[in-house]
C-alpha cells in the first residue's frame, strides 16, 4: 500500500493563501469613499457588460475583484439571501454586515476544505439615514472580515491605495471631489492612461430614495 503524500498543515494554507493572492493581483482593483450623502465605489473595467459592482439590495452596494465568475456566483447567492430575508423578516433586517458574515463564512469554508481557494475579494457598502449608519465591509479569500470606515480598497495593491486616499481625504465632500480621489488613487497604480470610459463606478446615496444605488455614466466620471 502506497503511503498517501502529507503536507503539513501550515504549508497547505500558506500554499493555498499565496494562490489565491496571486490570482486576486492579476484583478483589477476597487476603492470605495465615503461623501457626504453616500458611498462611491469606483474601480478600472474596460468592459461594459461584465460589471464588478452591482447592487445586492435597497441601500447595499456590491463590489468583486479577482475570478469574474465566482464574485459572481457569490454575488448572486447574496442577492437570493437578502431577497429571502427581506420577504421572511422586513426589508430594514436586511444589512450588509449580514452579508458580509455569510460571505465570510462561505468563503472561509471554501478556503480550509475544498481543493482549490476562490480567487476574490469582496467589499459591501450599505448607506444609512445617517453619516454614522453608513457602513463598508471588506471579505477577504479566506473569510476574513473587515469594518471600514472613510474609504477602502480591494484587490492587489491595496495598500497604495489607501495610502493615496489617505493623502486626500476630507470629510462630508461633494460626490465630485471623491471621484478625484477615486480615479487619481486608481490611476497611480496602473501602466499608462486610462482611455475615457474604461471606468466603472456606481453609488449608493441616501437622496435617491428607497433604491439608494445608481450606476454613474461614463460622463460623470470622465468630468471629475
Amino acid at each position: 500500500m502506497t503511503t498517501p503524500f502529507y503536507v503539513p498543515p501550515e504549508q497547505l494554507m500558506k500554499d493555498r493563501a499565496e494562490y489565491a493572492r496571486k490570482g486576486i493581483g492579476r484583478g483589477k482593483s476597487i476603492v470605495a469613499v465615503e461623501y457626504e450623502h453616500g458611498i462611491l465605489l469606483l474601480g478600472e473595467n474596460p468592459s461594459g457588460t461584465l460589471h464588478k459592482i452591482s447592487e445586492i439590495y435597497d441601500r447595499i452596494a456590491f463590489a468583486g475583484v479577482g475570478k469574474y465568475n465566482e464574485f459572481e456566483q457569490l454575488r448572486i447567492g447574496g442577492i437570493r439571501r437578502a431577497d429571502l430575508t427581506g420577504y421572511a423578516y422586513s426589508r430594514s433586517d436586511v444589512t450588509a454586515k449580514g452579508v458580509a458574515n455569510a460571505y465570510a463564512q462561505t468563503l472561509g469554508l471554501i478556503f480550509t476544505q475544498e481543493v482549490k481557494p476562490y480567487e476574490v475579494e469582496l467589499m459591501l457598502a450599505e448607506v444609512g439615514n445617517d453619516v454614522e449608519d453608513t457602513r463598508i465591509f471588506k471579505v477577504t479569500y479566506d473569510g476574513t472580515m473587515y469594518a471600514e470606515r472613510r474609504f477602502s480598497a480591494i484587490g492587489g495593491q491595496e495598500e497604495a491605495l489607501i495610502a493615496s486616499l489617505e493623502e486626500s481625504y476630507e470629510d462630508s465632500a461633494p460626490l465630485e471631489a471623491a471621484l478625484s480621489w477615486a480615479k487619481s488613487a486608481c490611476a497611480s497604480i496602473i501602466e499608462g492612461d486610462v482611455v475615457a470610459g474604461d471606468w466603472e463606478a456606481a453609488v449608493v446615496d441616501r437622496t435617491n430614495g428607497r433604491r439608494a444605488f445608481r450606476r454613474l455614466e461614463a460622463t460623470e466620471v470622465d468630468s471629475a
